[in-house]
C-alpha cells in the first residue's frame, strides 16, 4: 500500500489521507476523511469522474462520518488496464475488496449517477457490508435516459481539447454556462478511449438486464434517492419508479442537475446527512 497525504479540507484543516491498494487484480486508488472511529460512509462517483467529483461534499459529511471515496478501476489514479474487468460486478467486488483492505465492516453506500449502479451491484454481492444506499441523480432505467448518446465518439481525439471535454460534460449540470472545474475535466482526460467506452458500455449492460428498483426490491435496504430536477441526462421524473422500492425515500431537488454534489454541497448534503446518521453503524 502506498500511502500520500492530500491537501487540507475545510473540516478544521483535517487532511485527506491517500492511498493505493494492491488487489489481486488491479491498483484501486483510495481517499479517506474524518474521524477514523467513526461510521463508514462510501462515496462512488459516476462515469468518466473520479473521487474528486466529491471534493466539495466532503467536508460537509466529515463531522459524523469515516468518508471513504474510491476510484473505479479505469479512472481517477486507480489502474486502466486494457484487458481490466469493468463491468458493474467486477467493479463492486474490488470495492469490496478496498472496504476489507481498510478493515470497514459496515458502511452507508452512496453513489452519484452511474455509481448508484455500482453501490446497488456492492449491496447484491455484500449484503453484510452494506447497511444502507443512498443513490444522487442515479437513472433507474434505460428509458429513462434523454441525453445524446453520442458520448465518448463525440470526443473526436485524444486527448481531447478542453472545449470538447466542455461538450462532453455540459449535460451534467442544469445550465449550459455553469463553470465545470478544470481538475474534472482532467478527470476524463486521464482516462484512455477504452476505459471511457467499457466503463459507459458496463454501466448500460447492468441496466439492461434489470432495472434498479427491481433490483433493491430485492435487496431490503434503507434507500434514498435524490434527483436534480433540472437533470438534462436522466428524466428527473423517472426518480419517482423508486418509490416501489419498500420504504424508500425519493426527494427532487428543485434548480439543480446531474451533480448536485458540485452545483449546491450544502443543500445536497442536508437530506444525505439525515438519512446516512440514521443508518450508519458505529464503530466498536
Amino acid at each position: 500500500m502506498t500511502v500520500s497525504d492530500g491537501g487540507p479540507h475545510a473540516n478544521g484543516g483535517a487532511k485527506t489521507k491517500s492511498s493505493t491498494l494492491p488487489l489481486d487484480d488491479s491498483d484501486i486508488h483510495v481517499c479517506q476523511d474524518g474521524p477514523r472511529d467513526a461510521p463508514a460512509l462510501l462515496l462512488l462517483h459516476g462515469s468518466a469522474s473520479s473521487t474528486r467529483s466529491w471534493d466539495a461534499l466532503v467536508p460537509e459529511l466529515t463531522g459524523s462520518h469515516h468518508v471513504i471515496r474510491i476510484d473505479l478501476l479505469g479512472h481517477g489514479r486507480s489502474a486502466k488496464p486494457a484487458d481490466g474487468g469493468y463491468a458493474l460486478p467486477d467493479q463492486a467486488r474490488r470495492t469490496g475488496a478496498a472496504l476489507d483492505r481498510l478493515g470497514v465492516e459496515h458502511a452507508v453506500v452512496v453513489g452519484h449517477s452511474s455509481g448508484g449502479a455500482v453501490a446497488t451491484a456492492l449491496a447484491e454481492q455484500r449484503p453484510d457490508l452494506v447497511t444502507a444506499l443512498a443513490l444522487i441523480n442515479t437513472g433507474p432505467s434505460l428509458d429513462a435516459f434523454i441525453a445524446p448518446r453520442s458520448a465518448p465518439s463525440g470526443l473526436s481525439q485524444w486527448p481531447p481539447t478542453d472545449e470538447q471535454l466542455r461538450r462532453f460534460a455540459s449535460t451534467g449540470f442544469s445550465r449550459a454556462g455553469y463553470q465545470i472545474p478544470a481538475e474534472l475535466l482532467d478527470d476524463v482526460r486521464r482516462m484512455t478511449p477504452h476505459t471511457l467506452t467499457a466503463t459507459m458500455q458496463a454501466t448500460r449492460d447492468y441496466l439492461e438486464q434489470q432495472a434498479l428498483p427491481d433490483r433493491l426490491t430485492a435487496l431490503g435496504k434503507p434507500l434514498l434517492v435524490l434527483f436534480g430536477e433540472d437533470d438534462r441526462r436522466w428524466r428527473s421524473s423517472s426518480a419517482a419508479n423508486y418509490r416501489a422500492v419498500p420504504g424508500a425515500k425519493v426527494e427532487l431537488l428543485p434548480g439543480l442537475g446531474h451533480s448536485p454534489i458540485l452545483e449546491d454541497p450544502p443543500r445536497t448534503a442536508t437530506p444525505l446527512l439525515a438519512f446516512t446518521t440514521t443508518h450508519a453503524v458505529r464503530v466498536d
